[in-house]
């Protein structure tokens, strides 16, 4: 194989995406053991703003992340999925609530049933009976143990997947999802139903996209951009974490790539990577809802399947300004793809992304977009088939033509 030619150099310009991996969803609370009127109940706590009415009456299991003791006593953490229905948080039937709006209190009437407490009554032999001996009498936890937490069935259900002893469950972080599978929707089959379509179908537009532009023939020769995404967690409680795009994650990876090249490094080799380079902030976009119409601007109506949503805020909620929107226009005219405007009405509040904090953190040039979407929060929502490919193609062309097109919009 002939070596390809290198033309980085230190302060070589990035052609990033950025988008976030999380949801609103309900987590296990650390001390989750409830039961009330005969029901096995698990305490949950609420992440995120979610539509927390659409987890009534759902078809609920958990997965996450266990911390777990190996065979040579090392603790490591391990990934989990409870692939079957375990939980339900059952509405008030009508005939003993006769009100027309739905309200319910979060920290009271939104705890999962589990089971029937009965079911306890018959455990033999098993961990939580009074017969079970495997914890020594003279051990000391700063903290419960598990299986004192949390209620015995479910540790044993978590030990199950993790492949441990029940014994051997240290601590996990365990979260609520709908077991019903994502699916193809609509008369003509235009639709997906989905939860989590907000934000994991922009985290996989972005991966597909830049997967496509590297392995098309010929792409990266002479090529002499960066091309990055970069996927955070955490957007939907305001980013502020570790793993969160209001930390130095990206900054970091910049400063250290931006050194690349076969020439000596520039003591501003960072800061002329951030002044050439380019975000796109990819999160979902709001659908018109043909039910509420009124609550969108009138000469803003995204629609599903009518192409990427290009945000735009005067209060700079979202961080797309006109020599960006000409960028990411030229980017769709050579994919051939169609984008849509969208503004919220000024008497509307007006939800952000990860697109601002990382502008103003960075100081690179910025634009917010994404796929339009209905029910955005919800438990499970709706979005269009063919989006998906729209979006697809546009950052696989705005990857595969950055370099190009930077050099041909000039802002004095």
């Amino acid at each position: 194989m002939e070596e390809a030619d290198i033309t980085l150099q230190p302060g070589s310009p990035f052609a990033m995406i950025g988008a976030h991996t999380d949801s609103p969803c309900l987590r296990v609370k650390p001390v989750s053991k409830k039961q009330s009127e005969g029901f096995i109940q698990l305490g949950v706590e609420t992440y995120g703003g979610g539509l927390w009415h659409t987890w009534f009456d759902r078809d609920l299991s958990l997965a996450g992340r266990v911390m777990v003791r190996d065979a040579s006593g090392k603790h490591q953490q391990k990934l989990v999925k409870i692939d079957r229905p375990i939980l339900r948080i059952p509405t008030l039937a009508i005939h003993l609530d006769r009100q027309e709006t739905f309200s319910f209190n979060k920290e009271t009437q939104l705890f999962p049933i589990a089971g029937l407490a009965s079911a306890e009554l018959n455990r033999k032999g098993r961990l939580g009976d009074e017969q079970d001996s495997s914890t020594k009498a003279d051990s000391f936890s700063p903290i419960a143990e598990p299986r004192e937490r949390h209620h015995p069935h479910l540790v044993e259900l978590i030990a199950k997947e993790a492949s441990v002893s029940a014994e051997d469950v240290l601590d996990f972080e365990l979260i609520l999802y709908d077991t019903q599978r994502s699916c193809i929707g609509g008369i003509r089959e235009e639709l997906m139903f989905s939860p989590r379509l907000d934000n994991l179908c922009m985290s996989f537009c972005s991966t597909k996209g830049l997967i496509d532009s590297v392995t098309a023939s010929d792409s990266l020769e002479n090529e002499s951009c960066i091309r990055l995404i970069s996927l955070f967690d955490h957007e939907e409680i305001g980013s502020n974490t570790a793993q969160g795009a209001d930390s130095n994650v990206l900054p970091t990876i910049i400063r250290r790539l931006s050194l690349l090249g076969p020439t000596d490094a520039t003591s501003t080799a960072y800061e002329q990577s951030l002044a050439a380079s380019f975000l796109v902030s990819a999160d979902m976009a709001h659908s018109v809802n043909p039910n509420y119409a009124a609550k969108y601007e009138p000469d803003h109506k995204p629609e599903m399947n009518k192409g990427t949503v290009i945000k735009i805020n005067a209060n700079a909620r979202y961080a797309t300004n006109s020599p960006g929107i000409v960028l990411i226009q030229e980017a769709a005219r050579r994919a051939q793809v169609p984008l849509q405007l969208f503004v919220v009405r000024n008497d509307s509040s007006c939800g952000s992304t990860i697109g601002p904090m990382l502008s103003a953190a960075i100081g690179t040039r910025t634009l917010d977009l994404g796929n339009a979407q209905l029910s955005m929060h919800s438990i499970r929502e709706t979005g269009g088939v063919y989006d998906v490919d729209y979006a697809t193609k546009l950052f696989s062309s705005f990857f595969t033509h950055y370099s190009d097109l930077s050099q041909n919009i000039v802002v004095d």
